[in-house]
């Protein structure tokens, strides 16, 4: 069968893997529909420093069960199914106190370990998630829009209080989502009014496009400022934008990580009597939520899906993302097509 293969920075073509089959406590999955994520994209890049070349990229996972292995009997082939794309050791502190999504040994798919951008994978059964009632094409959308609501779960977010949401990518909209079904107000905040539109479709209460203050725009809106900052970048200045804009004893989450070292003025986060929290991956629950949250969205995935690619047309689409990051949303790969 054909994979996509990131075979070095600047450099993704299709190449041959073996067909797997599952061994015992294992289930094959055909695959449907493959999300590229934003690692994807670093790893393309060279800035991803998790990775490994050659890598075949991939996490966010729609596809049918195929097989089961020895063992497993609560599957049955050709149920629709996404996957929980974390692998955790089970031993250390953040998986021994309910945090596996934080392990200090997690290998994520397509980044630590092969993807899932081919014809076939086989996981661990206790990775596997079945889901009905939701489009196939959208349960390639689970995983990114949980790492959204893992991120609004970190924050402790409670109904009535304000959160502006600074990057309207697939994350942000994923905490955009998570924000709205935990009953706050949302500011969206990004530089493409095409994403901004999409963030307001999905119930953004404001949107402030960030070429402008910033700053001054959001203060405009709450006053002294907003109760909560999620910063779904990963850029410099909106790192710093995060802890200045935040009102005195708010929050401030980061899902997205800076490429390079910055530099705070730490009286901030002491005169403000702030919390800075991080965000990493998801959890089972946060998963659930979105299943949840995108049954009751049906057209949810209609606005945030910018392109669907066979897989002929992946490395294309890579490239092409690579060239314009602020034409797409969400890229899908779609294994079925020709």
């Amino acid at each position: 069968m054909q994979a996509l293969t990131i075979l070095r920075p600047g450099e993704a073509t299709l190449t041959e893997m073996a067909m797997p089959s599952p061994q015992a406590g294992e289930v094959a999955i055909d695959i449907a529909y493959v999300g590229y994520c934003g690692s994807d994209l670093t790893s393309y890049r060279g800035l991803n420093p998790l990775v490994s070349y050659p890598r075949v990229p991939g996490h966010e996972i729609a596809g049918t069960i195929a097989a089961l292995g020895e063992g497993v009997t609560d599957f049955t082939a050709g149920q629709t199914v996404t996957v929980i794309p974390y692998f955790n050791c089970g031993t250390c502190h953040a998986c021994t106190t309910g945090r596996p999504n934080a392990c200090v040994n997690n290998q994520t798919m397509g980044v630590q370990r092969e993807g899932a951008m081919t014809g076939r994978i086989t996981v661990p059964a206790a990775k596997v998630l079945p889901v009905d009632g939701l489009p196939l094409r959208d349960l390639a959308l689970i995983e990114p829009c949980a790492v959204g609501f893992h991120a609004v779960r970190r924050s402790g977010l409670q109904p009535g209080e304000t959160v502006v949401v600074l990057g309207c990518g697939m994350i942000g909209l994923g905490v955009l989502l998570g924000a709205l079904r935990a009953g706050a107000r949302v500011i969206a905040v990004d530089l493409s009014d095409a994403k901004l539109e999409i963030a307001k479709r999905l119930g953004a209460h404001e949107t402030i496009n960030a070429k402008g203050d910033v700053r001054a725009a959001v203060t405009a809106l709450t006053g002294e400022g907003p109760d909560v900052v999620i910063e779904a970048v990963g850029a410099e200045a909106t790192f710093l934008q995060a802890v200045d804009m935040v009102v005195t004893t708010g929050r401030v989450v980061y899902i997205g990580y800076a490429k390079a070292p910055i530099a705070y003025d730490t009286k901030t986060f002491i005169t403000k009597e702030i919390d800075i929290r991080g965000s990493r991956n998801a959890l089972p629950q946060d998963f659930s939520d979105v299943i949840d949250c995108l049954k009751a969205n049906p057209g949810a995935g209609d606005l945030i899906v910018s392109r669907v690619a066979s897989l002929d047309q992946a490395p294309a689409a890579l490239a092409a993302w690579d060239a314009d990051p602020g034409a797409f949303t969400k890229i899908l790969i779609d294994l079925r097509a020709g």
